[in-house]
């Protein structure tokens, strides 16, 4: 009987390679289409997103220079030096100066604004301060900037302080236009409503628009701005865009007015994505072009590649498959091998990825968008609960350039166990995810409740004794302090993002709530909402008692108007502190000026920074100590003039003491200086009185002249200065308990002795 034949083993490894080949294979072309779709729809919105945060950044930029500009034109409005300019017809050339002077510091002292224009209808004469350009005093009929004419001429047709997009030239000889936003303040209030007096505040365009100016990284495009007034203008140059009739169509009809979005159409003939927004608190919209070729150029590559890879696969599998069948297993082994090592290696670094991909959330570099991406979130081991009602809290390491400074070198080990602490008190309550965050800060998200059962204030009572737990429990265990920021509750996964930079704003109000606080961001946010106006009373009496060294004072007032910014975001108190530096550094070069004194080389005169400090009161205490060290330093050169004065003094002592008109009054007319002042300057630097110095040196010369020679007591009394030596006697006699003739016998019974 004949045994069947049986298949050889080189048949069967070669068509289980094949088989693997061309699965593998299918595998590539399948999911590369897949992800070609996917990538392209995520690269889309992708774009999306970053164009339409660049255009918001732009708007809120142009929004917020509108309440900057109205805060200093109602500065300018108040000064009491500028006033003049715009409510005298003929104010003299000192109020002019002052006047002029006042605007140069406003323009020094804010690096976005291209110029102030004071104008006065009354003379008909614009008071410009520039950073380039026409700069001065002109005439009307002498402005180079026609444009601002035309404005104020039709300025009915302008809301205050709306930004009026506008190019002008602001020299003659300028060739290339500058483009600004002007935003105008005018008093118009009289029978012919004309106006009486106008200030335009223009600030840079290329300053306003650096949000959406092209970086290295960004895709290229176009940006316009549709203004109140409908007009289609390029960002670039502030000119009304050059685009055909269909495109001008397309973005009347399809973008002015709408909500924000984007639509995917041809411009300039090229496939493009066009970003939009809606019509913000001005009535502006930005649109943004993106040519749709440079979001999908990466992802074609991707298809390639992939294509390539597909065909090399299946090229290299029919050429190996009939040489290495036979060695088909110990490859197996060794994959096999290699995915456990693989596999280990995950589950060690499941806590790296656990918070890279959280961190990524936070940050907004990556966004949960859809089911499928909650769901990715579970694979690698993030259980948190995004579509139910959750909070963001930040933890911030108090006093952390001292704690770097000690124990810098296990900070990664600090924050472990600051989450591992925090982490354990809020899991009593509430499902917890940890991430540490760059430098001090630490992010808890706490899952605070659910959809249908919304916290109560009972939940809102619990939630902040848990937050004082986890502080004191980090004190106790670590001696540590840190400061808390908690969000609102939400339940939308998009608002992770926002709620982390809102909490991370927010936090910064630890400069007034001190070390150890715990901060609602709400109230935080809250504050926007008011309206801050600088006390210049105050800053007067501040500047009035610099120069008049009375550090006490200084400081109860400094405390008095940061303390006031409390109330307010905390941009406020870095406004109010630049005005400040300011404001010192003024006092301190005319304390100088005027006392020919130079504290160049012995002492700073820059107020401490408020990135260097973390409360307000750290703050003030550098401040009390930069004050302190600036005026011990204007003691020091001030009692060095004195100690000149006295030298030169006694210098005249010795070489006039002979002349009976030297006395105090007549050393005060040597130096043009009064005889108290010059009386009370020696005595402070001598401990004697200048009087008797002068006596004390004439009475040692007497003695040498009676010591050393047989001149008549007489002549030795006009030779000291004396006219009468009948007060010569009485004066030796006071100095010394005896008379000139007894002196001289005491001295010459001596030798004989």
């Amino acid at each position: 009987m004949k045994m069947p034949r049986i298949r050889k083993p080189m048949k069967l490894y070669t068509a289980f390679v094949m088989s693997i080949t061309l699965s593998i294979v299918a595998t590539v072309l399948i999911s590369s289409y897949i992800y070609y779709r996917n990538y392209t729809h995520a690269a889309l919105n992708q774009t999306f997103l970053g164009d339409l945060d660049l255009l918001t950044r732009t708007s809120k930029d142009v929004n917020s220079m509108k309440d900057s500009a109205q805060s200093l034109s109602f500065q300018i409005y108040r000064n009491s030096a500028i006033s003049k300019l715009l409510n005298y017809s003929s104010p003299d050339v000192y109020d002019v100066a002052a006047g002029m002077n006042e605007l140069s510091n406003t323009l020094n002292s804010m690096p976005f604004i291209d110029s102030i224009m004071v104008y006065n209808s009354a003379s008909n004469t614009f008071y410009i301060a520039a950073m380039s350009g026409q700069n001065g005093i002109y005439a009307k009929e002498e402005l180079v900037d026609r444009d601002i004419i035309r404005t104020l001429d039709r300025f009915k047709d302008y809301k205050p302080f709306t930004p009026i997009p506008r190019v002008y030239n602001n020299h003659p000889d300028t060739v290339t236009p500058v483009s600004v936003y002007t935003y105008l303040c005018y008093d118009a209030i009289n029978t012919s409503q004309t106006i009486n007096s106008a200030v335009a505040v223009n600030i840079s365009a290329s300053w306003i628009n650096r949000s959406i100016a092209l970086k290295e990284g960004q895709l290229p495009g176009q940006t316009f701005i549709i203004d109140d007034q409908d007009r289609i203008l390029s960002t670039e140059t502030l000119l009304p865009a050059e685009l055909t009739k269909a495109e001008e169509q397309l973005i009347r009809q399809s973008v002015m007015n709408q909500e924000t979005g984007y639509l995917i159409r041809d411009f300039h003939n090229v496939k493009s994505l066009i970003t939009f927004t809606r019509k913000d608190s001005l009535g502006w919209q930005y649109v943004k072009i993106t040519p749709y070729h440079t979001l999908v150029d990466s992802v074609g590559a991707i298809r390639n590649t992939s294509l390539t890879i597909a065909g090399a696969i299946l090229a290299a599998g029919l050429i190996i498959s009939w040489l290495l069948s036979g060695f088909l297993y110990r490859p197996v082994r060794r994959i096999s091998a290699k995915l456990n090592v693989l596999e280990t290696e995950r589950r060690n670094n499941s806590q790296t990825i656990r918070q890279n991909t959280l961190r990524d959330l936070l940050l907004g570099v990556r966004t949960l968008t859809s089911e499928q991406k909650l769901e990715r979130l579970k694979h690698a081991g993030i259980t948190f609960q995004f579509q139910q009602d959750y909070r963001v809290i930040l933890l911030r390491i108090d006093r952390f350039q001292e704690f770097l400074a000690k124990r810098g070198s296990d900070l990664a080990t600090y924050k472990y166990a600051i989450l591992n602490i925090s982490s354990e008190i809020m899991s009593q309550t509430y499902p917890v995810e940890a991430v540490t965050m760059d430098d001090d800060s630490l992010v808890l998200l706490v899952n605070s409740g659910s959809t249908e059962a919304p916290e109560t204030a009972d939940d809102e009572t619990v939630f902040l004794e848990r937050l004082e737990q986890v502080k004191q429990a980090i004190l106790d265990f670590l001696s540590i302090s840190i400061s808390v920021t908690y969000s609102p509750v939400t339940n939308h996964p998009l608002h992770l993002h926002p709620l982390y930079e809102q909490v991370k704003e927010a936090s910064l109000h630890r400069m007034f709530y001190g070390h150890g606080s715990t901060i609602d961001s709400d109230a935080i946010l809250a504050l926007k909402s008011k309206e801050y106006i600088y006390p210049m009373d105050k800053e007067k009496r501040l500047s009035e008692a610099v120069k008049l060294g009375r550090t006490p004072e200084v400081m109860d007032i400094l405390h008095e108007i940061l303390g006031e910014t409390a109330q307010y975001p905390i941009q406020v108190l870095r406004l109010a502190i630049s005005h400040l530096t300011m404001t010192i550094n003024n006092l301190i070069y005319s304390i100088q000026k005027n006392s020919a004194m130079d504290l160049s080389g012995s002492a700073s005169v820059y107020m401490p920074s408020l990135d260097s400090v973390e409360t307000l009161e750290e703050f003030i205490a550098a401040f009390r100590l930069f004050l302190e060290e600036v005026q011990s330093k204007l003691t020091e050169k001030r009692s060095m003039k004195q100690g000149d004065l006295v030298r030169s003094i006694s210098s005249l002592i010795e070489k006039h003491y002979a002349d009976p008109d030297l006395s105090v009054n007549w050393i005060a007319d040597q130096f043009d200086m009064s005889s108290l002042y010059i009386s009370r300057i020696y005595k402070q630097q001598t401990l004697r009185a200048l009087g008797d110095a002068i006596s004390e040196y004439r009475m040692e010369q007497a003695k040498q002249l009676l010591e050393q020679t047989q001149i008549p007591i007489a002549q030795i009394a006009d030779r000291v200065g004396y006219t009468s030596s009948t007060y010569f006697h009485r004066i030796f006699k006071k100095h010394y308990g005896v008379t000139p003739t007894e002196f001289r016998k005491a001295v010459t019974r001596q030798p004989n002795e």
